[in-house]
């Protein structure tokens, strides 16, 4: 994509402008080379573009601007409530393992959070997503029979390990 959008919201929040301007305009320059995602995956080299230091990134890391994975790659919180993109111009984002860990918020956000997540990664809301598997539940008294039923119930679903985690995540609490 050739153009970005910056929430006013965020970008002129109190928070946002009590960083220093080498955060601020780090997040931006972030923000530029981010793919249709909000990911980064070279962001010490845009820090070296742009003169930050790794006090911003920090800063940036700290303050949950981004969030930040094993392999180095970063991706902007707030990247949803930036932008929007249409399909037709929209390409995903290369870090899919990375992207499923991930939820959002209900503003859109991207969270790792489960118990804060109302969406899935890709915006499906969490409790339809919940109440069709609990709809789709074979009983004691068929388990070993359905085998065949509990696979369709799950393929229906396209995603069962995000399920898991958050059926798992919901009993813990």
């Amino acid at each position: 994509a050739e153009r970005r959008m910056f929430a006013k919201t965020i970008v002129t929040s109190d928070d946002f402008l009590d960083m220093p301007m080498s955060a601020r305009l780090l997040y931006f320059s972030l923000g530029m080379f981010a793919d249709d995602d909000g990911f980064v995956n070279s962001p010490k080299s845009i820090m070296r573009q742009v003169g930050a230091s790794n006090d911003d990134m920090s800063l940036l890391i700290a303050k949950k601007y981004l969030i930040v994975f094993e392999n180095g790659v970063i991706v902007i919180k707030h990247w949803r409530i930036h932008n929007y993109i249409q399909k037709d111009r929209y390409n995903k984002t290369k870090y899919i393992e990375q992207k499923e860990t991930l939820y959002l918020d209900e503003n859109k956000a991207y969270t790792q959070n489960i118990k804060s997540a109302k969406y899935d990664c890709n915006g499906v809301l969490l409790t339809d997503v919940h109440e069709m598997y609990t709809q789709d539940r074979i009983g004691k008294d068929s388990i070993g029979k359905g085998k065949d039923s509990l696979e369709l119930s799950k393929d229906k679903l396209g995603n069962s390990d995000k399920l898991d985690t958050y059926n798992n995540a919901n009993k813990e609490s």
